[in-house]
């Protein structure tokens, strides 16, 4: 056990009565740490590290952790003492928060359902869907992720995530992401009543689609009577630059979904935005009201950290922001490691980017990384991310579905001398794997180690 697991009273029990497994994990990797505060990017323990935080949540911390505006809203509703659950009134802060969700999102999106999560929201989107086109069928993109809920390890064809969990929906069909031609062979059947796909594949390895791609799956699915659908919840909310990475591609979904950063990330909160076709064909008549709910879906504290985090986001410009920050982030990793054997591409919008790296050409690495390889296949890029937590104080992550590619989420208020920061380490890093075995011989040693642990 180490000092940092020591140094944490709490962590016995989670160990005891929550997740042994991730403990484990966490220990070998050496990033089991005690965080005593959080703040903007930055992340401050018990044994007086300062670390950046480059995956910002999965994108739910936009405006940074513990944004004041948002702690102060939240502090404030508390205070009031309304009706947080009452369930049996018209909660007006789910009015407000819907109007300016709609107003930025625009195009044809002018209802909201809220929910607690991304997966409960793909979920809605799947009987939404079904009732609107009166079609059982649900079409997604390859290598997409959507959630851990049945409905939504449905719409994924990885079998990590899906292997041991039983029978999923029935009809549901993947399709690669960027195939015009197969989309359209499936969509022509006339069974599908939506093809729900991430703009922007960020699991995938921040995969951007082809030009005109989205325009022209939009203009297939008008054509079949399919509703087109994006799942934004990592790209929305000013992530990529505009309020949607759809405004990017110029598309007018049926339906949005949106989550991780909509509250910033203090309350558990998502919506699914859609049009008022889409909304007349679930919520019938007054009777058929109450149809499609959510225990915690409009609670006071979800909607109030809402409405701050759309105040902090538009005050603080922190789209345009994140855009040009970003922009130069990808500048100067280009510039800085572009020329290294083992650097494939570097690529993304706004404040989402992926470093993507490939198998080194040198005999003596290339053993070497395939050691790794027959370990697991996550070995090398979670190496990766140890040694920039251990030795330069970044904590960052190497995609779900694609574990040659490193993530580069910061939060929207991220500085420049920060994002230089992680430029210099990111070069450091790169080069050591590149210039001698040491980095690989010593990561062995802990590879073999999560053997038993993976």
């Amino acid at each position: 056990m180490s000092e940092a697991k020591n140094s944490s009273a709490q962590q016995p029990l989670y160990e005891k009565y929550v997740n042994p497994q991730w403990v484990r994990l966490l220990d070998v990797l050496g990033m089991n740490v005690h965080y005593t505060s959080c703040l903007g990017s930055e992340l401050f323990t018990d044994d007086g590290r300062r670390i950046l935080d480059f995956n910002s949540g999965y994108c739910v911390h936009n405006v940074g952790h513990n944004h004041p505006g948002v702690v102060r809203a939240i502090k404030a509703e508390l205070d009031r003492n309304g009706p947080a659950m009452l369930q049996g009134h018209v909660p007006e802060l789910a009015g407000e928060l819907a109007q300016r969700l709609c107003t930025q999102a625009g195009g044809r999106l002018s209802k909201a359902f809220f929910c607690s999560s991304g997966s409960e929201g793909v979920e809605a989107v799947i009987k939404f869907a079904r009732a609107n086109t009166k079609r059982a069928g649900i079409l997604y993109a390859g290598g997409g992720f959507h959630g851990l809920t049945c409905g939504a390890l449905s719409l994924m064809d990885n079998p990590f995530w899906t292997t041991e969990f039983g029978p999923l929906l029935p009809e549901t069909q993947a399709v690669p992401f960027g195939d015009l031609g197969q989309l359209e062979k499936h969509l022509s059947s006339r069974k599908f009543a939506a093809f729900v796909i991430e703009p922007i594949q960020a699991e995938a390895g921040v995969l951007i689609p082809p030009p005109n791609y989205l325009e022209q799956a939009q203009s297939l699915c008008r054509r079949h009577g399919t509703l087109f659908v994006l799942d934004e919840v990592q790209t929305g909310m000013y992530r990529t630059g505009p309020f949607l990475a759809a405004h990017h591609f110029r598309v007018e979904p049926d339906m949005v979904i949106l989550a991780k950063a909509i509250s910033g990330g203090l309350i558990p909160s998502g919506a699914v935005l859609m049009s008022d076709a889409v909304y007349n064909s679930v919520y019938t008549s007054f009777k058929r009201s109450i149809i499609h709910t959510s225990t915690y879906s409009e609670n006071s504290l979800s909607m109030r950290a809402g409405l701050a985090t759309m105040d902090v986001l538009a005050d603080g410009n922190l789209g345009e922001r994140g855009a040009r920050l970003g922009r130069q982030l990808r500048e100067k990793l280009i510039s800085r490691l572009s020329h290294y054997d083992m650097v494939k591409e570097i690529r993304g919008l706004g404040m989402m980017s992926g470093i993507e790296f490939r198998p080194p050409k040198k005999f003596r690495l290339r053993i070497l990384f395939e050691a790794f390889s027959r370990i697991h296949p996550a070995m090398f890029g979670q190496v990766l991310v140890m040694r920039l937590f251990r030795d330069k104080a970044i904590y960052s992550q190497i995609c779900g579905n694609n574990f040659m590619v490193l993530k580069v989420a910061p939060a929207l208020v991220i500085n420049e001398s920060q994002l230089d920061e992680f430029v210099d380490a990111m070069e450091v890093i790169v080069d050591s794997m590149h210039a001698s075995t040491g980095f690989w011989t010593e990561a062995l040693g802990m590879a073999r180690r999560v053997i038993n642990v993976i």
